[in-house]
């Protein structure tokens, strides 16, 4: 039965996460082109390194949780970024800045595949909702505002607030891992009450008389939340759709690494953006994180309305969006159609990363390694989306908006293997 009190614990250090790591990655760049001089394609190099660690690093630091415990791995994970941040803050040379990003890169693995799991943990699908609804809400609306005040941080503070901000924040999530995981033992060590005769009579009786398709494996302990799921009326009114879950598992894998190919290549190349339109960079927290609001409204929209559940159209309206805005994005030169450009592509993101978590929680008993792989896929689009920017600037120099073509080409591709896997003979939902 969940514990949902130490579950709260757990969503705070989840925001606390989200503020620091936003902090230190979104400016990451913002850092090294101020200090050592890092053009468009340096940082899309930087950023293509960073993705290509945290691919490998998540999947195994989703592993390791599962086999070594989720409190195990959220200590070492924390501890290991606030010592790369420490030692960051000393670093002197783009070498050593570098070697610092990646230890954090190490040590940030460990965390998110660890708590998408300890959220997801012994819910009922229609707790699955309501946790993985509350997770995205949380995490996006705390890095939103890590991205809107960052750029007025850095300039009030200096650039050695990257190192120290997010640093003092991972002490505090430490202490806190801590006392929840003695709380977490303590309850361990209450034993269980007696069953309710009366509690395991009524869903015998709900057993007998419901519908075939919400027969579920819940016992007694889950009967005061027996009442068919937001998601299960959807499944059930869908000729196809539970045979359909591993088709939609692929789909979502596929395409939420290509919103982050998207993500990371707007980043490494925002200090070009707001050099061309003459952005401070305490107006580009402001104006350039549009799309992270957009991403944590969409995430509201899509927890409390679960019609998106196993529909190949929501899935690729995002999609297409997501290709339309981020070419406008980095194509034009007005503030204000990037402003609404934004709008659109946070909209995207926010169901194509919903449907990769969602689904991966929803069809998984090792969730700490399906959240490990959802958090690999990340990676490989953090890595894929930089990389073909920066090969592009690198053998097209002549023409400035290369890497943007190239990129979205790549987008291209995604589409193409996301229609791929829909149109396979097989079952599937519309």
């Amino acid at each position: 039965m969940p514990h949902r009190k130490l579950k709260a614990g757990y969503l705070v250090l989840e925001g606390l996460n989200s503020l620091a790591t936003v902090y230190y990655f979104y400016y990451f760049y913002f850092f090294m082109e101020q200090r050592f001089g890092f053009d468009s394609k340096a940082n899309l190099e930087l950023a293509a390194f960073n993705g290509a660690l945290y691919m490998i690093f998540a999947w195994g630091g989703g592993r390791f949780a599962q086999r070594f415990g989720y409190f195990t791995a959220l200590k070492l994970g924390f501890a290991t970024m606030m010592c790369a941040l420490a030692a960051g803050l000393g670093a002197t040379t783009p070498t050593t800045q570098i070697a610092a990003m990646a230890v954090t890169v190490l040590g940030m693995s460990f965390t998110w595949p660890t708590l998408e799991a300890m959220v997801s943990e012994g819910e009922t699908r229609a707790g699955l909702q309501h946790m993985v609804g509350l997770y995205n809400v949380i995490w996006a609306a705390t890095g939103a505002v890590g991205y809107f005040t960052g750029g007025a941080m850095l300039d009030r503070f200096g650039l050695r607030s990257l190192f120290y901000v997010p640093a003092s924040i991972q002490f505090v999530q430490l202490a806190i891992t801590f006392w929840l995981e003695a709380r977490a033992h303590r309850q361990e060590a209450v034993p269980a009450p007696e069953p309710n005769r009366r509690h395991t009579a009524d869903f015998e009786s709900f057993r007998a008389t419901a519908p075939k398709e919400l027969q579920g494996q819940n016992g007694p302990d889950d009967a005061a939340g027996l009442e068919p799921s937001p998601s299960q009326p959807v499944l059930a009114a869908e000729a196809g759709a539970p045979a359909a879950a591993g088709k939609f598992l692929r789909m979502a894998w596929l395409a939420n690494p290509f919103g982050y190919i998207a993500i990371n290549t707007l980043l490494a190349a925002m200090p070009g953006v707001a050099q061309r339109l003459g952005l401070s960079t305490t107006m580009v927290g402001v104006c350039c994180s549009v799309w992270c609001f957009a991403r944590f409204g969409s995430f509201f929209a899509l927890w409390h309305w679960n019609g998106w559940h196993y529909r190949f159209r929501w899935l690729l309206l995002a999609y297409l969006g997501l290709i339309a805005s981020f070419t406008v994005i980095l194509t034009v030169h007005s503030l204000w159609l990037i402003v609404l450009a934004q709008l659109v592509l946070g909209s995207a993101l926010g169901l194509l990363y919903y449907s990769s978590l969602f689904y991966s929680m929803d069809s998984s008993d090792t969730k700490g390694e399906h959240g490990g792989i959802h958090e690999a896929a990340i990676g490989l689009g953090n890595c894929a989306g930089p990389a073909v920017g920066a090969a592009s600037l690198h053998f097209l120099p002549q023409y400035a908006n290369s890497g943007v073509f190239a990129v979205s080409s790549l987008l291209l591709l995604g589409l193409a293997g996301l229609l791929s896997i829909q149109l396979r003979p097989g079952p599937s939902s519309r």
